[in-house]
């Protein structure tokens, strides 16, 4: 089967492109923190059977050398409609070779799509611009645009690796009360998942919690693709937080000694959590309640992808009940059908 993708250039002339067959793009947002670098290593490496499988891969590597450029305007530049449109006309072109070499899927993977550390943590919010970055990325895959993918986790743990990671960069520590606003945002990842919704209405969002898929790139790529991936036997743990013994390094070759007394007395080796648990619970609730709104539907909206290799359901767009308790008859049994019928 062929198609003809037509873009439009600055000059008012036309490109008319033929496909060899026609490719589905599906887009893997990240977040941040969420094992992103370790993915996108894993898909660098895999990138010769993929191939053989029909699968095409773009990352950071290349979205970020000038393919992207225009579709998102600088901060502090005006927005600029024949900037715009040659990016588009540049991603278009790019799919169509991909395309005519026999790609079928294509993952594009670069998780800056949504937004960044540094513009989230001077919101204080998760990914504020999302609807209006999407909206513009929409254009630019538009016809194509088959599935887009979210790795979501738990609050506490994605903004104590965001603050890490914004202070190894440069970022100065923040003060307790600073710290505090992220446990106060009222901002949830039910949110993040309404605007991505509203700007790429009618696609397909598959939501993927972290804790599900940590540590497991060829099982996160399944769920992309609905197809079996090559095993992933390197173990890599890329671009990972820096720790409290790191963070103190950093500080004290900095100077910032009051940053210094903020990391607490913990293990050198643990992780930095500059919320205290009174935070981390309130944090801790809103994402409990976001699995909740998720497992329930999501209001037809996205659809929960569980690691079915470690957990025995997934839900579905339709939305499921929550199971409670044990799942076959024995000890508890009973109690467990009294406690499904009180929530029925």
């Amino acid at each position: 089967m062929t198609e003809v993708i037509l873009a439009s250039w600055p000059n008012g002339a036309a490109f008319v492109q033929r496909a060899s067959r026609i490719m589905d793009v599906i887009l893997h947002l990240g977040s941040h923190r969420t094992g992103s670098t370790t993915f996108q290593s894993y898909m660098r490496r895999s990138s010769h059977a993929l191939g053989e499988q029909g699968v095409g891969y773009w990352g950071p590597l290349r979205t970020r050398q000038g393919l992207f450029a225009g579709l998102i305007p600088a901060q502090g530049a005006a927005a600029s409609d024949k900037r715009q449109l040659r990016a588009e006309g540049r991603v278009k072109m790019q799919l169509a070779r991909s395309a005519q070499n026999g790609v079928r899927k294509l993952v594009v993977s670069d998780e800056n799509m949504i937004g960044t550390v540094r513009q989230n943590l001077r919101a204080q919010a998760l990914y504020p611009a999302l609807g209006e970055r999407m909206a513009r990325f929409a254009r630019a895959f538009e016809g194509r645009l088959s599935r887009v993918a979210l790795c979501i986790r738990a609050q506490d743990l994605f903004w104590s690796s965001s603050l890490a990671y914004g202070v190894e960069r440069g970022h100065p520590m923040m003060s307790p009360e600073k710290c505090a606003s992220f446990a106060q945002s009222k901002r949830s990842w039910r949110d993040v998942i309404t605007d991505l919704a509203c700007a790429l209405p009618g696609t397909d969002i598959q939501v993927l919690p972290f804790e599900r898929y940590q540590g497991r790139p060829d099982v996160l790529l399944t769920a992309l693709t609905d197809e079996q991936s090559p095993l992933d036997r390197a173990s890599e743990w890329l671009n990972r937080a820096p720790n409290v013994k790191e963070l103190r390094e950093i500080l004290g070759e900095r100077g910032e000694f009051t940053g210094l007394k903020q990391l607490g007395c913990r293990s050198d080796q643990a992780r930095w959590l500059p919320f205290d648990d009174q935070q981390c619970a309130q944090m801790r609730e809103a994402y409990a309640d976001d699995l909740h709104w998720l497992i329930s539907g999501a209001d037809g909206l996205a659809t929960l992808r569980n690691n079915t290799t470690t957990d025995e359901w997934a839900h579905t767009r339709t939305g499921n009940i929550p199971r409670f308790g044990p799942v076959s008859k024995g000890q508890g049994y009973d109690k467990q059908e009294r406690h499904v019928a009180r929530h029925c």
